[in-house]
């Protein structure tokens, strides 16, 4: 299973070579595992069909100045990314633990995210700085010297990746986009049915990664980047789609290309492999077809609650036609899907 599992130290075996170099980094690490497993604080692990480790997070949510980091951080509500690792082996999986430090992070009401790296952790200080994580300063311990890299969930620079997870709404166009049951839980693993099994996920890149790939003959160069998409989720009992179609998240637009935009098959499979649900051969046979296009979007917010077909059509108001396959939707009916939805207010920014 590619999901992250939340589960106490006390469950965890602390002598698997996984921490190893967690154990070179940090004298104390034994100890401190030691003292988190005796309260049984709860941490988030990934592991590998085969059972094996491959992923850690501890998140501490704490309030006060951080005084032991220079220079010092006044008082605020802040998220500690108190421990990470992980073994992602071309699976994107960084994405994923990524977005659940958001997720933590959004629920948590915190106005800022920090983490210590040592310098030499290169890769894994490129993936946050991605996601609009900044040094601000250094910590220095009888460990070393690590660097600091800090996550102000107040400021936005006008990047799609680098304001993750938070959604633009003004001046935004906003569209409803059909995905078919056979792949959606595969491109969207948080917005996962409650009736669906959680075992049907793989650690895949295109299940890890933030950003995902549609792929259809429609014509989504009606989309533009930045634009707001809300996924809706097709029935999967023929005749049923007023009771079993749902909405399930909301992403953002990265970009849209369609097929003239690829110089040959090469680079249409090369762009898309990663973060589709579609093997190498099935790309190449979509690229033989006369329209094809593509959309990149990132995966920002899975819904509290999935809102029926029925009730988009009534009290949404969204009509029966056109097709809801790449429908658009006007601001006051983005805004109620929001709210039936229970999305976190603070996720969308006018």
């Amino acid at each position: 299973m590619a999901g992250l599992e939340r589960i106490s130290f006390d469950k965890i075996d602390p002598k698997d070579p996984f921490f190893d170099s967690l154990r070179a980094d940090y004298e104390e690490f034994d100890s401190w595992f030691a003292k988190k497993a005796k309260v049984a604080e709860p941490a988030y692990t990934v592991k590998t069909s085969s059972g094996k480790l491959s992923g850690f997070v501890y998140l501490k949510k704490e309030v006060g100045q951080l005084d032991d980091v220079d220079p010092p951080r006044k008082a605020a509500a802040r998220l500690k990314v108190g421990t990470l690792k992980i073994d992602a082996h071309g699976t994107k999986l960084g994405e994923r633990v990524i977005k659940k430090i958001f997720d933590h992070a959004i629920d948590a009401n915190v106005t800022e995210i920090y983490v210590t790296v040592f310098p030499q952790h290169k890769a894994l200080i490129k993936l946050l700085e991605r996601y609009g994580f900044a040094v601000s300063g250094v910590k220095t311990s009888k460990n070393g010297e690590e660097l600091v890299l800090v996550r102000d969930m107040g400021v936005f620079v006008g990047d799609i990746v680098k304001d993750y997870p938070f959604v633009h709404v003004k001046d935004r166009k906003f569209f409803l986009l059909a995905v078919y049951p056979d792949y959606h839980t595969q491109l969207f693993p948080d917005s996962i049915l409650r009736n669906e099994k959680s075992d049907i996920l793989e650690d895949v890149s295109y299940t890890n990664t933030i950003h995902k790939i549609y792929i259809a003959k429609l014509a989504l160069t009606r989309m533009k980047p930045g634009d707001v998409v809300v996924i809706y989720r097709t029935t999967d009992r023929e005749g049923q789609a007023r009771f079993r179609s749902v909405v399930t998240s909301v992403c953002v637009v990265e970009e849209v290309r369609s097929k003239k935009e690829f110089p040959d098959e090469k680079s249409f499979v090369r762009f898309a492999l990663p973060h589709s649900v579609f093997t190498r051969d099935e790309l190449r046979d979509f690229f033989k077809e006369q329209r094809v296009y593509a959309v990149k979007m990132t995966y920002n917010a899975a819904f509290e609650r999935r809102t029926i077909r029925g009730r988009l059509l009534d009290e949404v108001g969204i009509p029966e036609q056109p097709r809801w396959d790449l429908k658009p939707l006007t601001r006051e009916q983005f805004d109620r899907i929001m709210e039936l939805g229970e999305v976190n207010a603070r996720l969308i920014v006018d």
